[in-house]
């Protein structure tokens, strides 16, 4: 029987590369059953790993970063499998980071590449204004950043970007909703101090309003963060203030479907007492009830596109690329066209 190499193993364990690859090196950030399971593999076909190619890997490092701003959001989780789909495929292994909310990505980017002596680095979500940092461009580490925000100022030759039009995007749903004749739309966005796609999101509903001769007002504004539950509060602000809204953007689905909630809860009807628009497309968005009109992120194109970008400036020594992205707004069942009189309470 021929020698079996480190794909054979992979498949006959019914795992990916990569994780054999980290099993070999020691790595703890794989699951005590699977690694007993690539042991055994490994005993019972009695392989031998080629340890000067393994040695050689070790010095080198074939790790790839994807570190994830805050650990909430599922949005990014079908971004990450297409990026591990493709990362295994070249046999490279894949480094999970989950960057806390309040903590500098910036510092965590460096910190992760120094640790785990990364080949690439993919960013998703997460404020890198400060992208020509000296200790970032010293390690020389290619680096890119998906579904974040990229300042018109930052110097495009040190990194590579996939994004969507944020706030181009948010424009096109809360015109959407006045065009079916809302004027009373709410907005639970993250907020002006979110230098980030909540500012750009906010900045799309503010556009909207003025173009449909809607006067911006402040009180129909309240902020969360990118979970269910301040989705939920933000929303019970929003009612308590009797604003006789009918209508109401959300810059994430995450927080629509918490808001969504505190409208049912209070008895009220979607649509028919208040309209609701998500943002990004996530699975929960189509099956919540009702479901929920949302702006569809192409998700695992935006996987798929970041890693491709890595890998042509790894293997194919290219420059840095910026890939600017569709969205879609996918009109469901959370909407509702309402006369202008009735419109007005």
């Amino acid at each position: 029987m021929k020698n079996l190499n480190i794909k054979d193993i992979a498949r006959i364990a019914g795992v990916g590369v990569s994780t054999v690859s980290r099993v070999l090196n020691n790595h703890p950030d794989v699951k005590d059953e699977t690694r007993q399971k690539i042991l055994e593999v490994m005993n019972n076909f009695s392989y031998v790993p080629n340890n000067s190619a393994r040695n050689l890997k070790r010095n080198t490092s074939n790790n790839i970063g994807v570190l994830v701003k805050g650990i909430h959001n599922p949005f990014f989780s079908k971004m990450i499998k297409s990026i591990e789909e493709e990362i295994d495929k070249e046999g490279y292994s894949m480094i999970l980071h989950y960057n806390e909310s309040n903590n500098n990505d910036i510092e965590a980017a460096i910190e992760l590449i120094k640790e785990k002596k990364l080949k690439g680095l993919i960013c998703l979500g997460g404020d890198f204004e400060d992208l020509d940092k000296q200790e970032l461009i010293d390690l020389k580490t290619p680096i890119v950043l998906a579904s974040t925000y990229v300042i018109e100022k930052a110097n495009k030759t040190l990194f590579s970007s996939v994004i969507i039009e944020n706030k181009e995007a948010a424009f096109k749903a809360v015109d959407y909703i006045a065009n079916l004749g809302h004027r009373r739309i709410a907005i639970i966005t993250t907020g002006e101090e979110d230098r980030t796609i909540g500012k750009l999101r906010f900045e799309g509903y503010k556009k909207a309003l003025k173009e449909n001769s809607i006067d911006f007002n402040e009180d129909f504004v309240e902020i969360g963060e990118y979970t269910f539950e301040s989705g939920f509060s933000a929303m019970n602000k929003l009612l308590e203030k009797k604003l006789d809204l009918t209508a109401v953007f959300v810059t994430t689905d995450i927080m629509a479907i918490g808001a969504s909630k505190a409208i049912l809860t209070r008895g009220l009807k979607i649509p028919e007492d208040i309209s609701i628009v998500g943002f990004d497309g996530i699975d929960y968005s189509l099956y919540f009830h009702p479901s929920l009109t949302t702006v569809v992120q192409p998700v695992e194109e935006m996987g798929t596109k970041s890693i491709d970008l890595l890998f042509d400036i790894l293997k194919n020594k290219k420059n840095h690329q910026h890939i600017v992205l569709e969205t879609k707004l996918e009109e469901r069942e959370s909407c509702i066209k309402i006369l202008e009189e009735a419109s007005h309470g």
